[in-house]
């Protein structure tokens, strides 16, 4: 049961915080049919002003779990994405056009996701979840995509006195795209549609057939595009001399300024309740990191994704983001980037290096998965490929 008393406790401790928070966020809710290997999926791309996150295992009752954590958060009872132990997995982009009643609790998000992964083991069990706990103390405003381990895939939106509920089974192309504004809220109101006329034109532009986590990750997160500009994307990069700097201005793409992490969560298979449902998560901002696969099954997380004052993968992932935006802290000025240091026409640029590790990051995955594995080969392989990736951003360019 969610406890409306300590929302109302921590309420007062968050809202500070959140109030400062400019959080956006570009996500979608993949049906089996729409999954490459037959499996439900989430995606998120995680804008929010908390750029340095962690990703913890806690472990608890009924239901362990993984989730991303901000910095100074790393209890993981705030939590804006993850997956149980039973296959359960939840994120969420804030809404700005749902109903707000003034006086009432608000940005509970991530409190309610942390409750949800460690009480709830399917979708069924997260609805009857907020039917029970509506009311003036929920605190939220947002869209939840939700996935189970049967591959049910639904986004809910959901405000403090209701909700709405969307199967992405029953859309035409058995996905949905999801940015800052919901499709039952107050219309022309809400934030994101330009990334979310970028998001559906790239899924247009793409060859038939089901989504894959790699291609997520390459093709949508990564992805600086404009639906109105025609502004650049990375592929296009190749064209810049390597001589010369070339900006970009990134707050209106789905690789943002401001991306602090992306994540594809792919569910059970529903036709194998013995198989591993993978939590691949890309530390940082797109274009200067790499994706690494997470196993709840390990009920381990590595510390590469934890550990220090700073998780030292973000740590690296920051180091890079200064290569491409040198005025990174400044405002209005952060939110260019300096796109020939990724790649140019000489070949010089870092992403090339990064786009290449991440493929044998996937492919290594998919031949380890082939057959059964123990929670402690899950946990081996993990930590060694969060130890490799450390080697290879370590390795990449500094700052000129």
């Amino acid at each position: 049961m969610f406890m409306r008393g300590c929302l109302l406790s921590l309420l007062a401790v968050l809202t500070p915080l959140c109030a400062q928070r400019a959080d956006q966020c570009t996500a979608a809710v993949f049906s089996p049919a729409a999954g490459a290997e037959g499996r439900a999926m989430l995606w998120k791309n995680r804008d929010t002003a908390e750029l340095s996150n962690r990703v913890v295992f806690v472990k608890e009752q009924p239901f362990s779990y993984l989730g991303v954590v901000d910095k100074d958060d790393p209890s993981g009872r705030i939590c804006w994405a993850g997956i149980n132990s039973v296959g359960f997995a939840i994120m969420n982009t804030a809404s700005y056009n749902l109903p707000q009643p003034k006086g009432e609790a608000t940005e509970q998000e991530g409190y309610l996701m942390a409750q949800a992964l460690r009480s709830c083991g399917s979708v069924e069990a997260f609805e009857l979840f907020l039917k029970a706990n509506l009311g003036p103390s929920l605190g939220v405003s947002t869209n939840f995509g939700v996935i189970d381990a049967q591959g049910k895939a639904f986004i809910y939106e959901v405000h403090n006195h209701g909700f709405e509920r969307f199967d992405a089974e029953a859309a035409p192309e058995k996905f949905l795209f999801v940015t800052n504004y919901s499709r039952t809220g107050k219309k022309g109101e809400g934030g994101g549609r330009l990334r979310m006329e970028r998001a559906e034109e790239l899924a247009k532009q793409r060859n038939p057939g089901p989504f894959g986590p790699q291609e997520i990750f390459r093709d949508f997160a990564r992805d600086t595009g404009h639906s109105l500009l025609g502004t650049p994307t990375w592929p296009a990069f190749t064209r810049f001399d390597s001589g010369k700097e070339h900006w970009l201005h990134s707050k209106h793409t789905i690789n943002r300024w401001d991306t602090a992490c992306a994540i594809v969560l792919v569910g059970k298979d529903p036709k194998d309740p013995k198989s591993h449902a993978v939590m691949w998560v890309l530390p940082g901002e797109p274009l200067v990191s790499m994706a690494l696969p997470l196993f709840v099954d390990a009920s381990s997380s590595p510390a590469p994704f934890w550990d220090g004052k700073e998780a030292p993968l973000w740590t690296e992932s920051m180091r890079l983001k200064s290569v491409i935006r040198p005025t990174f802290g400044q405002p209005e000025k952060q939110e260019y980037m300096n796109a020939a240091r990724l790649d140019n026409r000489a070949g010089t640029g870092f992403l090339p290096i990064l786009l290449k590790a991440e493929a044998d990051v996937f492919e290594r995955t998919r031949t380890f998965l082939k057959q059964a594995r123990t929670p402690a080969e899950l946990a081996g392989f993990q930590g060694l490929l969060a130890n490799q990736a450390m080697t290879a951003l370590k390795d990449l360019p500094r700052a000129k």
